[in-house]
C-alpha cells in the first residue's frame, strides 16, 4: 500500500475521507463493525471489481449487490426503489451498511437510498471517477432526478467513510478525467488558487492520475469541500460558494437530458458566472479570462447555443438554490473570493449569456 493522506470533515457530521493507492483493500476496516448485511450500488462497467468486493467482504457478513444504470440515468425514483426492494427481501437492519461504488451518480444514489431506508443506515462511499471523488462522494449530499430537475429529491446524509483509491482512476479515458476535472478547477477559482497555478505550469501533469501534481489538486480539491461541509453542513452559509457554475450548468444538463456530462456543462456555467461577475463590476476582467484560458487550455467547453437563453433561465427558476422565486448565483470578487449576487437583473443575466452564447 502506498502512502496515504487523511482529510477529515468535523462539524455535525464527522468521518474521515482516505486518499491513496492500493487502499481499497481496507475498505472492511472501515464499515461498522456491527454490519451483517452489505449493499454494493455499482454500475455495468464496474460489475468485475463490485464482485471481487463481495467476495473480499464476506466471511460472516451477507454481501449484496445492486447494479443500477450508469451516469444519471441512474439517479432516478425507479433505481431507489429497486435497491429498497433489494434491501427489504434481505431483512436489511439499521446496523447494515450500503457502499457507494462508482462515480458521482452512483454515490448521490446509494447516499439516498441509505439515508431513506429505515429513516438512515449507514453509508461508505468508494467513488472510482474525480468527480465523484472531489465532489459527490464528499459532504452528505444525496439526491435524485426529476422531469423537472437536477437533485430535487434528496437529504442531507453523510458517509461513515469515504475511500478514495487513486487506481481506480487509472484505467478511465482522457475524456472522463478531464470531464470531473471541472469541479477540481471550480475548487482553484473559488478557494485554493494553487490549483490553477499547477494547472498552468503543466496541465497535462495536473490531469494524469499518475502524476504528483494530479494527486495534489485532488488532494487540495477534496481538503477545500471537507473544510467547507464542516462549517455548514447543509448549506445555511458557506457551503454555498460550491455552487460555482452550477445554476447555469445544471439547466444545460437539464436541456440536454443529460447527455452532457456534468463536468462539461459546469464548466460553462463557471465562464458564465465569471462574465456575470464581471458585468456586475466585481471580477477583473483578467480573472474572468482566466476562466477561459484555463477551461479551454483542459478542453472543456466554454460556450453553449446562443438560442437557448428562455429555457435555461425558466430551469434555473426551479433550482432548489432559487430563494422566493428570486435567482441566487455564486459570483466572485477576485479570485478566491466568492460571494452571492441574488436577484440580478433580467438585463445583466441576458448579457452575461452572451458571452457564453455560440
Amino acid at each position: 500500500m502506498s502512502d496515504t493522506t487523511t482529510i477529515s470533515v468535523s462539524g455535525d457530521a464527522q468521518y474521515d475521507i482516505t486518499v491513496g493507492r492500493g487502499i481499497l483493500s481496507t475498505l472492511g476496516d472501515v464499515l461498522p463493525p456491527d454490519a451483517r448485511k452489505v449493499l454494493i450500488v455499482h454500475p455495468p462497467t464496474l460489475s468485475a471489481q463490485a464482485e471481487s468486493l463481495r467476495a473480499h467482504l464476506g466471511g460472516d457478513r451477507q454481501v449484496l449487490l445492486a447494479e443500477i444504470p450508469d451516469a444519471e440515468q441512474g439517479k432516478r425514483i425507479e433505481v431507489a426503489s429497486f435497491c429498497w426492494q433489494v434491501m427489504g427481501q434481505s431483512d436489511f437492519t439499521r446496523n447494515d451498511v450500503v457502499i457507494g461504488f462508482g462515480g458521482g451518480a452512483v454515490t448521490d444514489l446509494a447516499g439516498f437510498v441509505a439515508a431513506t431506508w429505515l429513516r438512515g443506515v449507514a453509508v461508505v462511499q468508494v467513488p472510482t471517477t474525480v468527480l465523484g471523488m472531489v465532489d459527490a462522494a464528499v459532504g452528505g449530499k444525496t439526491g435524485i432526478n426529476t422531469n423537472e430537475g437536477k437533485n430535487l429529491v434528496g437529504a442531507f446524509w453523510p458517509p461513515t467513510a469515504v475511500i478514495c483509491d487513486l487506481d481506480l482512476l487509472d484505467t478511465l479515458s482522457r475524456h472522463e478525467t478531464v470531464a470531473g476535472y471541472a469541479e477540481v478547477v471550480k475548487a482553484g477559482f473559488i478557494w485554493a488558487p494553487e490549483i490553477l497555478d499547477l494547472i498552468e505550469a503543466d496541465h497535462e501533469a495536473a490531469t494524469d492520475p499518475r502524476s504528483d501534481a494530479f494527486r495534489r489538486t485532488i488532494e487540495l480539491a477534496i481538503d477545500m469541500k471537507a473544510k467547507v461541509v464542516s462549517d455548514d453542513f447543509r448549506e445555511a452559509g458557506l457551503r454555498e460558494i460550491l455552487n460555482y457554475g452550477h445554476t447555469l450548468g445544471h439547466a444545460i444538463e437539464h436541456a440536454e437530458r443529460y447527455r452532457w456530462r456534468h463536468g462539461a456543462a459546469i464548466s460553462v456555467g463557471m465562464v458564465f458566472a465569471a462574465e456575470l461577475s464581471r458585468l456586475a463590476g466585481r471580477l477583473p476582467d483578467a480573472a474572468a479570462q482566466r476562466h477561459r484560458d484555463i477551461l479551454t487550455t483542459l478542453g472543456l467547453p466554454t460556450t453553449y447555443r446562443a438560442g437557448a437563453w428562455a429555457t435555461l433561465k425558466a430551469t434555473m427558476q426551479r433550482d432548489k438554490k432559487t430563494r422566493s422565486g428570486m435567482l441566487r448565483f455564486i459570483v466572485l470578487d477576485d479570485i478566491a473570493r466568492p460571494t452571492v449576487l441574488q436577484a440580478p437583473d433580467e438585463s445583466l443575466l441576458f448579457a452575461a449569456y452572451q458571452e457564453v452564447g455560440a
